[in-house]
C-alpha cells in the first residue's frame, strides 16, 4: 500500500508484529459498507461511472457475503499479506474487478477508514447493549409486578433499616438502567459524525461532496475537522465509561442477589438453569452466573483505563498508538450476551416472600414511623428520635418489639404517645408514611412502577426503530 517510498522490504517479524488483521478482522461489515458509501461520493465526483460504481458495490456485496463468518485466524490463514480489514478488502475487491478495485481508494485515507468504521462498530454495539438493558428492566418491572405489596427489609451500612416493598427494590435496580440507556444513547449521538472525506489528516484532495458518505451511512453530518476526525477515538473511551456504569450496576445487584441467596438471608431461591453444583459437596447449589458477571466487569473498567492512557499523550493527528484502542473496545463484546443472561436470570428467580416479609417485621425497622408519629404530635425530630431510641433500648432489653411495648411502658418515655400509635406503625402505614415521589408507599411504587414501564417502553421504540435514531 505504500512501498514506493522504501527501499528496503519491513522485517519480518516487525511485519507480523504490527499486522491488525488479527483483532479488526471484526471490522469487515462495518468497511464494507463505509466503502459502498465512498462509492457513492466518487460517483458523484466523477471519479467513478455509474457502471464502474455498481461493478464495485456487487464486488463488495460479495466479499461481505463470502466472509461474514470467518473470523480473524481464518482470514490470516488464507490471505497471509493481508495487514488489516482495509488491505484485505481492498486485494480481494482487486481479486474480482482488477485494476477497477484500486480506484476506491481515490480520495481516502486508512486514517479516516479506521474512524469510520470505529465509528460504525460502536454506533452497532451501544444498540446491542441498549437492547439488553431493556430486557433487564423488562424482567426486574415482571418481577415487581408479581410481588404486589410483599415487603422486605432495606439496608444501610449493611443492617436493616426501613420495610420496604420488594417492587420499590427492584424498581431501584430499573433507575439505574434507564441512566446507562440514556448516557449510551447520548454517547451515540455524539459520535454519530462522519469522518469520510477527512484524508490523512487535512482533508481530500478532491472535491468531495462529504454529506453523501454521511447520510447513506446514517450519520447526522460530516465531522467538522479533518485533524479531529482522524484522531479522535473519545468516542471509543467515552462508550467504555459508559459500559462502566452499567457493570457497576451489574456487579451491584449480582452482590445483592448472592447474599440473597445465602441460608443466612434465605430471600431468593436460584434459579437452577443459572447455577452450579460443586464435585466435592452434593448439596451445593452455587451462582455461578452472579459470580461471574461480578468478575467479568472487572475487564470493562480495564479496558477504560488501558484506552486513557493510550491517548493521554498523543500530539494531533493520526498516530499508530491508535492502533491500540481497537482491542479494549472489542474486548467488552462480551456485555450485551451477558446483559441478555441476566435478565433471562432476573425472571426466573424465585423470591421467599414470607422470609423477607418476616424479616421486614423485626429488628425495630418501624422505628423511623415511630418518630414521624410524634413529630405529628408536634414532637420536634431531633427529641422524637432520642424519645423513639431510647424506647427501642427498652424495648431491646425485654426482647421484644416496639409493637409489643405497652401504652404505659412508652408513655414512660413522653405523654405524647396514644392508642393510635400502634396503627401508626403497623405495617402499611410505616410503608404508606413515605407518601412523597420516588418513596415506597404503596400507592407511589404503583404509580413508579407505570412510570417505569412506560420510560422503558420509550428506549424500546427508539431502539427499535419506531423513533429513528441518529444512527439507523
Amino acid at each position: 500500500m505504500w512501498s514506493g517510498r522504501f527501499r528496503e522490504p519491513l522485517d519480518s517479524d516487525f511485519e507480523q508484529w504490527q499486522r491488525s488483521i488479527v483483532f479488526d478482522w471484526r471490522l469487515l461489515q462495518q468497511e464494507i459498507a463505509a466503502s459502498k458509501a465512498h462509492v457513492s461520493t466518487l460517483i458523484d465526483a466523477k471519479i467513478l461511472t455509474a457502471t464502474e460504481g455498481a461493478q464495485i458495490r456487487a464486488a463488495l456485496d460479495s466479499i461481505a457475503t463470502d466472509h461474514a463468518s470467518e473470523d480473524g485466524q481464518v482470514l490470516i490463514r488464507n490471505h497471509p499479506s493481508a495487514e488489516d480489514i482495509h488491505h484485505f478488502v481492498e486485494m480481494k475487491l482487486v481479486e474480482r474487478v482488477g485494476p477497477l478495485g484500486l480506484k476506491l481508494h481515490t480520495g481516502r485515507s486508512r486514517n479516516e477508514q479506521i474512524a469510520t468504521d470505529l465509528r460504525l462498530y460502536v454506533r452497532s454495539q451501544i444498540d446491542e447493549v441498549i437492547t439488553a438493558l431493556v430486557a433487564w428492566a423488562h424482567a426486574l418491572v415482571g418481577q415487581a409486578r408479581a410481588s404486589g405489596d410483599t415487603v422486605m427489609p432495606s439496608y444501610t451500612h449493611m443492617q436493616r433499616a426501613e420495610p420496604v416493598l420488594i417492587a420499590h427494590w427492584l424498581l431501584a435496580y430499573v433507575e439505574m438502567i434507564l441512566r446507562d440507556a440514556d448516557r449510551l444513547r447520548s454517547c451515540a449521538e455524539r459520535l454519530n459524525e462522519c469522518p469520510l472525506g477527512s484524508g490523512a489528516v487535512a482533508g481530500a484532495t478532491l472535491a468531495l461532496d462529504r454529506t453523501i458518505a454521511a447520510r447513506e451511512l446514517g450519520f447526522a453530518a460530516p465531522t467538522a475537522n479533518s485533524i479531529d476526525a482522524t484522531s479522535d477515538r473519545d468516542f471509543i473511551l467515552e462508550y467504555l465509561h459508559e459500559l462502566t456504569f452499567v457493570g457497576l450496576h451489574l456487579s451491584r445487584f449480582a452482590e445483592e442477589i448472592t447474599l440473597f441467596a445465602t441460608a443466612e438471608f434465605g430471600f431468593v431461591t436460584l434459579p437452577e438453569a443459572f447455577s452450579t453444583g460443586s464435585s466435592a459437596m452434593p448439596q451445593k447449589k452455587n451462582p455461578d452466573l452472579i459470580e461471574l458477571i461480578r468478575a467479568k466487569v472487572g475487564r470493562v473498567h480495564g479496558a477504560a483505563q488501558a484506552v486513557t492512557l493510550q491517548l493521554k499523550s498523543l500530539p494531533l493527528a493520526y498516530n499508530k498508538d491508535m492502533q491500540e484502542t481497537q482491542e479494549p473496545a472489542f474486548a467488552v463484546e462480551f456485555v450485551a450476551p451477558m446483559l441478555s443472561l441476566v435478565a433471562r436470570f432476573t425472571a426466573a428467580i424465585q423470591f421467599n416472600r414470607e422470609r423477607m416479609a418476616e424479616a421486614a417485621q423485626t429488628g425495630y425497622l418501624n422505628a423511623m414511623a415511630a418518630a414521624t408519629y410524634l413529630v405529628h404530635k408536634g414532637v420536634p425530630f431531633r427529641t422524637a428520635h432520642e424519645k423513639i431510641g431510647n424506647a427501642v433500648r427498652f424495648a431491646l432489653e425485654k426482647g421484644v418489639e416496639l409493637n409489643d411495648l405497652t401504652l404505659d411502658e412508652l408513655r414512660a418515655f413522653g405523654p405524647e404517645f396514644d392508642e393510635d400509635f400502634f396503627s401508626a406503625i403497623a405495617l402499611n402505614a410505616t410503608l404508606d408514611c413515605h407518601d412523597v415521589i420516588g418513596g415506597t408507599a404503596r400507592e407511589r411504587v404503583h404509580q413508579a412502577l407505570e412510570a417505569a414501564s412506560e420510560r422503558i417502553a420509550a428506549i424500546d421504540s427508539i431502539d427499535k426503530g419506531e423513533v429513528v435514531h441518529a444512527g439507523a
